[in-house]
């Protein structure tokens, strides 16, 4: 078998999942196996790629050890609550300790419904399962954290959306999926006990520094707050948008989950929206930050009777560990965005809008975005600037370049109180060349669609080396021409 599973959550009350098995699938074939994330899982590889092991994958067998399962959860979307969500599409199989003495969650996503389908079929087409393959794994690539992809499986069998399209099975890796949503599942129901075993369960899993502490649930939710603000900080510094960030899509791992409508900016807007159901710009670009503020109030909010038992106490306590947010997100984002233009920031306050440090990220964001240029080559090609002494490639991606020229010399002039070589370094640390950028993430679906993977395969592969050199991939490199651009993305599933 090619898992070795042991299974906490299973464990837990009955209250925290529904068993069920995955509904088996006709004619399923292996498109991609994760050989790395397979190697750290302590897997077999070739039983993951034998027929045995694409049973397993697709749904159709159940391994030795495996307690199939979905997870019961409730959440805020687009802000308002649903009391019962939970996995409509997706099975926990069961848990493996990696080789890294990490455990971790193996899930099937589009295995069949479960008793939170909510009259969906409980199937993904695979045009998203091929999505979340490259853009979770990109991001793995890129450093930031996230829930990672196993394997891409074709299921041989349609799926009702728009119309009959191929379906697929993605198997999803994550140190856990227990969401902000797990816990408003407990608090929405009154159920204190059960909140407090899932507590617990958070600590002594994620957190297990606060079992030592004579407030553990205090320093859980401080650290839940911390391990979101340098994400959200990190997604910004890579000009990505989640898309969904409701609460039942925000993991108390600190780990980047459910890839729906996500994308990577092409052209810099402050606050950019790509997803089709996002009317209002809830979720750009922008709005990342106090979103996820937000929602972690509302995690705090299921805190309150763990806090302390005088409920007053309770929400101050909260309040006082939520006002720590702003603060701990904006040092993150000054730091990384200051990386991004070769400084360095070690500074324990927030810097002011008199810093001049700041000033420059800020007025060359706006530049970007007047200008109407591409966010990633912006700041990739700023590095140029100091290796060749050239301001041509930067100069080449916006409309108009006098106001550039005037930032680029003020840059340069600060730039010349630096160290140039531990700049640069530091500029390609902080600035990819590869991003799955959207018309790339189009092209596979629409050849996977065809039952050609050859450009997933590639894209993926590009992927896994963002931040260095690719001369025979350098096509990778480039922004979308105005027929290639994808306004909009869609979940899909």
């Amino acid at each position: 078998m090619p898992f070795q599973f042991d299974n906490s959550y299973a464990r837990l009350p009955s209250e925290f999942y529904s068993l069920v098995a995955p509904t088996s699938v006709t004619e399923p074939s292996m498109i991609r196996v994760n050989r790395e994330l397979a190697e750290l899982l302590g897997a077999d590889v070739g039983a993951l790629q034998s027929p045995a092991g694409l049973s397993v994958l697709a749904g159709n067998q159940i391994c030795a050890g495996s307690i199939p399962l979905a997870m019961a959860y409730a959440g805020h979307q687009f802000g308002g609550f649903s009391p019962q969500l939970g996995d409509g599409r997706a099975v926990l199989l069961g848990e493996v300790i990696g080789t890294d003495g990490v455990r971790y969650d193996i899930q099937l996503k589009g295995s069949g419904p479960t008793q939170f389908s909510r009259r969906g079929d409980g199937r993904s087409a695979l045009g998203p399962v091929l999505r979340e393959y490259i853009v979770s794994e990109a991001m793995a690539a890129l450093g930031v954290p996230t829930t990672r992809a196993l394997a891409a499986v074709a299921t041989g069998e349609d799926v009702l959306r728009e119309g009959m399209i191929a379906g697929g099975i993605l198997t999803r890796v994550a140190q856990s999926f227990v969401r902000v949503g797990t816990f408003q599942w407990f608090a929405a129901r009154g159920d204190v006990e059960n909140l407090k075993v899932l507590a617990d369960y958070v600590i002594e899993r994620h957190y297990p520094e606060a079992k030592e502490s004579e407030t553990p649930y205090r320093v859980l939710l401080d650290s839940v707050i911390e391990r979101q603000a340098v994400l959200v900080a990190h997604w910004m510094q890579l000009g990505f948008i989640h898309g969904v960030m409701n609460t039942d899509n925000t993991a108390v791992s600190g780990e980047t989950i459910d890839y729906g409508p996500c994308a990577f900016m092409d052209t810099y807007e402050s606050n950019k929206t790509f997803s089709s159901i996002d009317h209002q710009g809830r979720y750009g670009f922008g709005n990342q930050g106090p979103i996820a503020h937000w929602n972690l109030a509302r995690f705090a909010e299921t805190l309150v009777p763990l806090l302390a038992s005088d409920a007053d106490r309770g929400v101050a306590i909260a309040e006082e560990a939520l006002d720590r947010f702003v603060g701990m997100y904006e040092r993150e984002l000054q730091r990384r965005f200051k990386a991004k233009i070769g400084l360095g920031f070690e500074a324990d306050e927030v810097n002011t809008a008199e810093d001049p440090d700041w000033e420059l990220v800020r007025d060359l964001l706006t530049l970007m975005e007047d200008g109407k240029a591409d966010f990633t080559l912006v700041f990739r090609h700023l590095s140029k600037v100091l290796e060749s002494n050239s301001d041509e490639k930067v100069l080449a991606l916006f409309d108009c370049t006098k106001e550039i020229v005037a930032w680029l010399q003020a840059w340069r002039a600060r730039m010349a109180e630096m160290d140039g070589g531990a700049a640069v370094a530091l500029m390609h640390r902080s600035n990819p060349i590869f991003i799955p950028r959207n018309h790339r993430i189009e092209e596979v679906i629409e050849a996977g669609y065809s039952g050609d993977f050859e450009l997933f395969h590639q894209l993926c592969e590009v992927l896994q080396d963002p931040f260095d050199e690719q001369p025979k991939n350098a096509a990778y490199e480039a922004a979308p021409t105005d027929d290639e651009i994808v306004p909009a993305t869609f979940c899909g599933t």
